[in-house]
C-alpha cells in the first residue's frame, strides 16, 4: 500500500483556516490528494475528539465541521491491528535501547518512564507517536507530521531503513 498518514497536527492545519500553516499544508494535501489516498488514524482521530471534549462550548459546530471534513477528505481510517503490534514493538524496543532511563530499567518498561514527563514531552517520545510510525511502517505509508518527533523518527528509521516522513507545514515557517 502505498499513500500518506497524516498525524493529528497535519490534520488539524489542513482543517483550520485560521492556523498559520493552513496554506502550505493545504497546498501539498491538494497536490498529492489527486496521485495517492491519504489516510487518517483512529488514533488521531480520537486525539481531536479529545480537544472536542476538553472544550466543549464551541465544539459541537466545530465537531460537526470537523466530521464533514475528514468524510469529505480522509475517507479512509485507518486501526490499529495485530499487524501493527510487531512493528510498534521493535521501534519501542529501538527507543528504550537507545534512551535507558536515569538509573537503568529496573521495573521501567513505558518510554514515557524512561524520563520525568516534561523531559518525556521535550524529547518527543509519544505513545501516540509511536503508534502512527508502526501503522505507516506496517502499510508502507509516509508518516506526514509536523510533531518533533525526531527521536522516534530515528527509531523507526534505525528498525526499518525505508520509512519515510514528510512535514508538510515546514515551508510556512
Amino acid at each position: 500500500m502505498d499513500g500518506y498518514l497524516l498525524d493529528t497536527n497535519t490534520i488539524r492545519h489542513w482543517f483550520d483556516g485560521d492556523s498559520g500553516k493552513f496554506p502550505a499544508v493545504r497546498a501539498v494535501a491538494d497536490s498529492r490528494a489527486a496521485d495517492s489516498p491519504m489516510y487518517v488514524s483512529a488514533i488521531s482521530l480520537g486525539e481531536i475528539e479529545y480537544g472536542h471534549a476538553l472544550n466543549p462550548a464551541p465544539a459541537d459546530t466545530r465537531r460537526a465541521a470537523f466530521v464533514t471534513f475528514v468524510r469529505e477528505k480522509l475517507r479512509q481510517i485507518l486501526s490499529v491491528s495485530k499487524h501493527t503490534a510487531e512493528p510498534y514493538g521493535l521501534i519501542r524496543a529501538e527507543l528504550a535501547e537507545k534512551s535507558p532511563p536515569p538509573g537503568g530499567w529496573k521495573n521501567k518498561v513505558r518510554p514515557e518512564q524512561m524520563y520525568d514527563p516534561v523531559a518525556g514531552r521535550e524529547l518527543g517520545i509519544d505513545e501516540n507517536d509511536l503508534w502512527l510510525a508502526a501503522q505507516a511502517v506496517e502499510r508502507n505509508l509516509v508518516l506526514v507530521t509536523s510533531d518533533k518527533m525526531a527521536r522516534v523518527r530515528e527509531a523507526v528509521q534505525e528498525v526499518f531503513p525505508s520509512f519515510r516522513s514528510e512535514n508538510w507545514a515546514a515551508s510556512s515557517r
